[in-house]
């Protein structure tokens, strides 16, 4: 049925739109509980936490959906950075369980001592998580040792090096950034105008950090580089992304918020295929002998595997598309409080 497809190279693509979706998504997720601190007025914070409350746990399905989908096609990959990741994705889920139970806590009670103590947790949650997935894929990107059976041979402090760190608190302010674009079209008034202030010191720093990010890794990141080279066609995304990134101010400016944030989804699309695109075919890249790098050729499931995954894929994805849809079509427009607001 799939004789003619390379299903290596389709779940290759596949695992990364999933992963795409999830950091489009639960990205003004985490970036709502980033700014959450410098919002005041308890009004003020509710609107932001209702904005983001009907719609964060369909945004992790994505998550879910593409973690799943890197462990049925690629399960060396998935062994791999796991076990080799371990206390860092420990870390990671602390802070989205955190951030998770913060949301649909803070509401039941109307202390104020109880409120400020789960809007703390909220926002240390989708700091931590923000930071985290960019030191994770800092790291990705950097590569890191591999034994012969494909173990990760390094430490967990050897993970928080300075490369992977910019990286993370440059998805800090990517995703600040995004979640301020969110909430100015979802929220109005005193609400909306606060946000307005807060986005301009986030899309600031995000700019800074990218351009300085791009030339740490074309100066230290040598097989980056190189796949820049074999494929000149990325510059395509490099200039797209920075086009993106330049119409973000000027839509802000002018007043169109809904195409402010149509930008920052093109950024964080066009960054995600940057990163695919330099880093084919490998999926983890050894930076100790890349000859032990895992590629989507030599760390895939079986051909019999991938057909099964293909054609589940063609049924369930359609699916989580279509679910997603209804949720954001239902919660459309500008947030508005009830007594059973967050």
């Amino acid at each position: 049925m799939f004789e003619s497809i390379d299903l290596n190279l389709v779940w290759f693509i596949l695992i990364g739109i999933l992963f795409s979706g999830y950091a489009i998504l639960d990205g003004f997720d985490l970036g709502t509980g980033t700014v959450y601190p410098f919002i005041k007025g308890d009004i003020n914070k509710r609107y932001l936490l209702n904005a983001v409350g009907p719609v964060w746990d369909g945004n992790e399905v994505w998550l879910i959906v593409g973690g799943g989908a890197l462990f049925a096609a690629f399960p060396f990959v998935y062994a791999t950075v796991f076990s080799g990741f371990y206390l860092a994705f420990m870390l990671l889920l602390l802070a989205l369980i955190l951030r998770a139970v913060s949301i649909e806590f803070r509401s039941q009670q109307p202390w104020n001592w109880w409120r400020k103590t789960w809007g703390a947790g909220f926002s240390t949650g989708s700091i931590m998580a923000s930071i985290l997935i960019g030191v994770a894929m800092g790291n990705i990107t950097r590569g890191i040792p591999l034994d012969t059976d494909g173990n990760y041979t390094g430490t967990f402090l050897e993970l928080l090096n300075p490369y992977s760190i910019l990286l993370g608190v440059t998805t800090l302010f990517l995703f600040a950034m995004h979640g301020c674009i969110y909430l100015i079209m979802k929220t109005e008034g005193e609400t909306q105008e606060q946000v307005k202030k807060i986005l301009r010191p986030c899309m600031f720093g995000f700019i800074v950090l990218i351009i300085l990010h791009t030339i740490v890794t074309l100066l230290y990141i040598p097989h980056a580089r190189e796949g820049i080279a074999q494929n000149p066609w990325i510059l395509i995304l490099v200039f797209m992304a920075a086009a993106s990134i330049a119409m973000i101010p000027v839509f802000m400016y002018k007043g169109y918020h809904g195409w402010a944030f149509l930008s920052s989804v093109s950024t964080m699309g066009c960054m995600m295929s940057i990163f695919g695109a330099t880093m084919f075919p490998h999926l983890v890249y050894c930076n100790t002998n890349p000859e032990l790098s895992l590629t989507l050729y030599n760390a895939s499931a079986t051909t019999k595997s991938l057909e099964v995954m293909t054609v589940i894929a063609l049924i369930g994805v359609p699916l989580v598309l279509a679910y997603s849809a209804a949720i954001y079509w239902v919660f459309r427009g500008k947030v508005v409080l009830t007594e059973r607001s967050y």
